[in-house]
């Protein structure tokens, strides 16, 4: 059987059956300090898809970045058919700084497909497009809430694509969301291209989370198994069918005050349910949080300080019958039994 040819990106070639990290050119600081987008290559003997792994578009949102960490640990990568691309930190400048944002305050996914002249953010977006996004058959875009909220373990994917609900299925999250995209995000971009790409959503910023750390893992390899780019894992527990919602909403604040909250993310909740009271310093007055139809709390705020307007509460829509709380339960159970995950890798 001949040889695959190296896999080209940037001025690196990498040869079949090795692996590298290569460091493509950004900018350079204003002190001179030059900034790359590392890309971690682990190009594989046998032929088979290419897949990107990204984390940190946002860069407080650090659990990405632990998930990809522990996916180039894995063992199963010696054996990979195809090429895996792994960028655990694709916004530098936010990175270091504990900033969502780039130095000129844009989203880096509201700058795609970007562009070689135009702002930081575009340039930026426009890297990653070239050298990784449009080399790819599929990605996975890893992301969590912002500071101060969390998301339950997710996946996002766009209304009527079948190939990437497959995916998704095969990721087995707790829930799979089906949200359109947002224009000029890398998730519209990679569509546009007939690239299947899967935002997962999970923990918060600026924090670690074990439970979506180890269900973003997990998902990764098992979408990495139904490609065939590794070997299928032996294991007795079977996979868990993952909750599907098509629309979600948002509980706001109807005023301002001091939050105090009675359900959480993970929890399902029926119609006229309390989900909090909202009261001022004094004690005066007392608003309640009142769930306006029943599904599951995807996302929640963590302050409870809050102002009139504030998105609080995050609820996805669930079909009839559905039971989320076992649902969730089997999951953990199966996530803590998982024998992949040993004493060395949560520490």
């Amino acid at each position: 059987m001949p040889e695959r040819e190296p896999f080209r990106i940037g001025t690196h070639n990498i040869l079949a059956g090795t692996r590298e990290t290569v460091d493509l050119p950004v900018s350079v600081m204003p002190d001179h300090t030059p900034v790359s987008m590392s890309v971690h290559v682990v190009h594989g003997k046998r032929e088979g898809p290419t897949m990107f792994v990204s984390a940190a578009i946002h860069g407080d949102e650090i659990i990405g970045v632990e998930i990809a960490r522990r996916l180039l640990r894995s063992p199963a990568l010696r054996r990979l058919k195809g090429t895996l691309l792994v960028i655990p930190v694709v916004n530098t400048f936010g990175f270091m700084t504990h900033s969502r944002y780039l130095p000129d305050r844009r989203d880096l996914n509201r700058s795609f497909p970007g562009s070689p002249t135009g702002s930081l953010a575009a340039r930026l977006a426009h890297i990653f497009m070239t050298e990784v996004v449009l080399r790819s058959d599929v990605g996975i875009d890893l992301h969590s809430a912002a500071v101060n909220r969390t998301n339950l373990p997710q996946i996002r994917i766009s209304p009527s694509s079948p190939r990437a609900m497959a995916l998704a299925e095969a990721f087995a999250p707790p829930l799979i969301l089906t949200a359109k995209t947002r224009e000029n995000s890398l998730r519209r971009m990679a569509q546009e291209n007939n690239i299947d790409a899967l935002v997962y959503e999970g923990g918060q910023g600026l924090r670690f989370d074990e439970f979506a750390v180890r269900a973003g893992v997990s998902g990764i390899q098992r979408v990495m198994r139904h490609l065939n780019m590794v070997a299928t894992k032996k294991s007795s527990h079977n996979k868990i069918s993952p909750m599907k919602s098509r629309s979600s909403y948002w509980i706001r604040a109807s005023a301002g005050g001091l939050m105090r909250t009675f359900k959480t993310t993970g929890d399902q909740v029926a119609e006229n349910d309390i989900l909090g009271i909202i009261s001022d310093p004094f004690g005066e007055s007392e608003t309640e949080l009142r769930v306006t139809e029943a599904g599951l709390i995807v996302g929640r705020t963590d302050l409870p300080v809050v102002n009139e307007g504030d998105g609080l509460f995050h609820i996805a829509k669930l079909s009839v019958n559905t039971d989320a709380e076992s649902t969730i339960d089997s999951m953990t159970t199966q996530l803590d039994a998982d024998q992949s995950f040993d004493e060395d890798e949560i520490i």
